[in-house]
């Protein structure tokens, strides 16, 4: 299997263009454990990966100030910093559920790099209660150190791992931002099938502004491994299904919610292929999935809606973007701690009205906080909501509950086009899981309701992503 990734790394280089040196890819398996109130960390492995660094180069500090957690890593001799980035996990959604106030668990997460020349310090940061990065844990982490695990893993020798599928190729991998396409669920005669939803997913998200005006800033691949049965684990069904990547329904308790748990798993298969962000396609005809920030994003990619999902649970992963709606359960919430204002781009504590985040793209005529037509839209999805429980809890056929999207979706399309501030930029209340507190730029976006665009707002977050990756 390590010769074949060589090969891999040989293929990819010689078809991007001239060969330039590049380091290998370090990554840190770490767990994350601790409950509501606490929270503390161990260093679990070291991996050098099969490939190359697929990072651009130019730029390795993160300067975007997202995400609930950030990694630096400096020169442990000189202190110089080398690397940053700001991510998310699994961690922080699980501790604000009413689990984490019962017990104790622990989350695995990995942190990958350039690989350094020399020992590194490794630091993790996490948010105070004011939302500033605060150090939170550091390791010391040497490249050349016995115990750093270096060609196949023993997890990825469970599962035949082949090339990855060129669906999109712009150029070099660190010239391009990277979107591994992973599939899980899908059998040896469904490779096929993976295959062609993979490019059917990759068009779906370069028809949406602005990456479809970015698309040639991407590289889109696509691996999927074989699994002796078709489909992944929806436990609440009673299925459970054998998995490469771990990923399931049913995640803390909550029916649509698709994550993987077994980081170990899922990265064991990834790092076959280059990748900077990781969208997770499973076997599934259940509406669901999920996006966690800097770590990979889910979409039962058989389902109605996957085209939605898809890319809404990509805007999580990619750019940090919040949930603007509030009426949908949730299995997680919002921090027990009093408002600050959100780091996410896209939503606001409106603290101070005369300094919005988004202030350079609010016109004078627009009031702020925005008025819009909260009050009905709320009432109409009370009787969703009410039916969309019901529905589940019948088992009903899965395209009862499609029907019952395209009804919602065609009845807030009517509301929203005779609101007075439909195009507007400003401060509309109700986002981030609470109907009151928090405020969204738009009165619609791909992140708050089934539309098919994306607020202006959350467009210039996600291009400065791009940029971050590709210029």
């Amino acid at each position: 299997m390590f010769a074949r990734a060589l090969l891999l790394a040989l293929a990819l280089a010689s078809a991007a263009g001239p060969v330039r040196a590049t380091p290998p890819t370090l990554r840190v398996d770490i767990q994350h454990a601790g409950d509501a109130h606490v929270e503390r960390y161990a260093l679990e492995r070291v991996v050098g990966e099969p490939l190359p660094w697929p990072g651009n180069p130019a730029h390795p500090i993160d300067g975007s100030n997202l995400g609930s957690q950030k990694f630096e890593v400096a020169d442990a001799a000189t202190g110089e910093l080398l690397y940053s980035r700001g991510y998310s996990t699994v961690f922080g959604e699980w501790r604000t559920t009413g689990e984490a106030k019962a017990m104790q668990r622990s989350f695995q997460e990995s942190l990958r790099f350039p690989m350094p020349d020399a020992p590194v310090e490794l630091t993790v940061f996490g948010r105070d209660g004011d939302n500033r990065f605060v150090p939170s844990w550091s390791v010391t982490i040497d490249p050349a150190a016995l115990d750093v695990e270096r060609g196949p893993t023993a997890m990825a020798d469970r599962w035949p791992v082949g090339m990855p599928i060129a669906i999109r190729r712009n150029g070099a991998p660190a010239d391009k931002v990277d979107l591994l396409l992973l599939g899980d669920g899908y059998t040896a005669d469904e490779m096929d099938a993976f295959e062609a939803r993979a490019r059917e997913l990759a068009d779906t998200l370069f028809s949406v502004s602005p990456f479809k005006e970015r698309a040639a800033d991407f590289n889109v691949w696509a691996l999927a491994v074989p699994v002796p049965e078709s489909g992944v684990s929806r436990p609440s069904t009673g299925i459970h299904r054998a998995s490469a990547t771990g990923a399931r329904y049913d995640i803390f308790g909550s029916e649509r919610y698709i994550l993987t748990l077994d980081n170990r798993a899922f990265r064991d298969l990834a790092q076959y292929a280059p990748y900077d962000f990781v969208e997770i396609m499973v076997n599934g005809d259940t509406y669901g999935g999920g996006g966690i920030f800097g770590q990979f994003s889910t979409v039962a990619a058989g389902n109605d809606w996957r085209d939605y999902v898809f890319v809404h649970e990509f805007g999580h992963h990619f750019a940090a973007l919040a949930d603007e709606y509030y009426t949908s359960p949730v299995a997680y919430g919002a921090a027990d701690h009093p408002r600050v204002e959100p780091w996410e781009p896209n939503v606001t504590a409106l603290l101070d009205p005369e300094r919005v985040k988004w202030l350079s793209q609010v016109t004078p005529a627009t009031p702020v906080p925005t008025p819009w037509p909260k009050e009905a839209y709320e009432d109409y999805e009370r009787g969703i909501q009410a039916r969309r429980k019901r529905l589940r809890e019948e088992r009903r056929p899965e395209a009862e509950m499609s029907a019952l999207f395209h009804e919602e979706q065609r009845h807030i399309e009517t509301l929203f086009a005779q609101a007075a501030h439909r195009d507007a930029v400003g401060a509309f209340q109700g986002g981030n899981y609470s109907a009151t507190g928090y405020y969204r730029p738009q009165l619609n976006c791909l992140m708050f309701t089934r539309t098919d665009a994306f607020c202006q707002v959350c467009q210039g977050a996600i291009e400065v992503v791009i940029d971050m990756y590709s210029r």
